[in-house]
């Protein structure tokens, strides 16, 4: 069912605005004058992501207008609250749509309401957007609609939510540095090797004299760049498509998941960071009455790796037959050693739940102590190899130079 924006005067002469959803444009309007209010201007909301052919064809629109996690955790607290408050569902949902900037997350909760007018439970209503609502969302809100704890169940989605986006936003905010100074610098050689080096060195060519190494080295390199720069941004673009293509792939991600974790400090990092989903997806789901293999299930499609998945796919198979959580884990061998001693401590003791959310915050303290120390050792990195690639330059312009002045005297 389309979903409009409206603009109307109210029985006082005021303008109100707001958002409604009907079967057109004529029905919207009756709907507007049936409340008692004028319409002055309607328009049907849009996410940009409904059309086939917009599918196919890459939108920027559609790309900046699709419902983000951020704004679904705000989205889930703001409805705990007002469910809190003793709003209906339907009514706490119809007072959150006006206060949505987002025209894709208008219409979804427009959808979902209606959905639950016409009698479908609201966590099958979740069900139908799965790319913005996980397997973890929906089976939640389910459990809590059947004990009647929606409220508190909402409230603790939305303290997992913020929790994920927090991290993720610190991890960002730590590599943007590191990055910024890695582009910047390619940049400045990319100058440096097709317009400045150039001009300097032809006045080598016209030397009679074998050249110094570095030197013919340089002078080739900077022939390469100013001659065949246009293929190395088509090879490195080229390189981009084929790794997100290699990722879409099941073969190509399992690969590349496989070889984030044999790296050195990127493969520790990448099994805290699981670690510390799984401990907090798993606990939060346990501790709402989800029984441990349904919440297995679950859990593995938010590590984030095809491989720690399979462990903890494969986990759910042993503790299905009888065996310890904890004990199965660790045959994985990818859950750091700290996660299986603290789990297993926490099923020793009865206190499973509790033990599950103190290993992720753990865990998501030790990440980002991780991604801090490997920022701390990636600036002074490229500062030397800046500083090295610059050095290598001067020497060989200047080798030359010298030699010519040796020749001289």
């Amino acid at each position: 069912m389309p979903v409009y924006d409206y603009t109307a005067l109210d029985a006082k002469g005021k303008t109100i605005s707001g958002i409604i959803d009907a079967d057109g444009a004529a029905a919207a309007r009756q709907k507007i004058r049936t409340a008692g209010n004028f319409p002055v201007n309607l328009r049907e909301v849009q996410d940009g992501a409904t059309d086939k052919s917009e599918k196919r064809a890459f939108s920027l629109r559609a790309h900046f207008s699709r419902v983000r996690p951020a704004e679904v955790s705000i989205m889930t607290r703001q409805l705990s609250t007002l469910i809190g408050a003793g709003f209906p569902l339907v009514s706490a949902m119809d007072a959150l749509m006006v206060q949505f900037p987002s025209p894709a997350l208008k219409k979804m909760v427009a959808k979902v309401k209606d959905a639950v007018v016409e009698g479908s439970s609201f966590a099958d209503a979740l069900g139908n957007f799965p790319a913005v609502f996980p397997g973890l969302y929906v089976n939640m809100v389910r459990v809590g609609e059947t004990s009647g704890t929606l409220e508190i169940v909402l409230n603790r989605l939305a303290d997992i939510m913020e929790k994920q986006e927090e991290l993720k936003s610190r991890v960002i905010t730590a590599m943007i540095y590191p990055l910024l100074i890695m582009f910047v610098g390619l940049l400045i050689l990319c100058f440096l090797f097709i317009f400045v080096i150039p001009n300097i060195t032809s006045i080598f060519k016209d030397m009679h004299q074998a050249l110094p190494l570095p030197t013919q080295i340089l002078m080739g390199t900077s022939e390469v760049f100013k001659s065949y720069w246009w293929v190395m941004f088509i090879l490195f673009f080229g390189a981009l498509v084929g790794l997100r293509s290699l990722r879409k792939s099941a073969n190509g991600r399992r690969w590349m998941d496989q070889t984030i974790l044999r790296l050195p400090m990127v493969g520790s990092l990448a099994g805290k960071l699981a670690a510390a989903r799984f401990t907090r997806t798993l606990g939060s789901l346990l501790d709402n009455g989800v029984s441990m293999l349904p919440a297995m299930g679950i859990v593995k499609n938010v590590v984030g790796n095809v491989i720690i998945a399979e462990v903890v796919e494969n986990a759910g198979t042993e503790v299905g037959k009888g065996q310890a959580l904890s004990k199965t884990l660790d045959a994985g061998g990818v859950f750091p050693p700290m996660a299986i001693q603290m789990i297993q401590v926490g099923e020793q003791s009865g206190n499973l739940e509790e033990m599950l959310g103190k290993v992720a915050e753990v865990f998501e303290r030790e990440v980002e102590t991780s991604v801090m120390r490997l920022t701390a050792l990636l600036e002074p990195a490229m500062v030397l190899i800046m500083a090295g690639v610059v050095l290598f330059i001067i020497l060989s312009i200047f080798l030359p130079i010298l030699e010519m002045r040796t020749l001289v005297r």
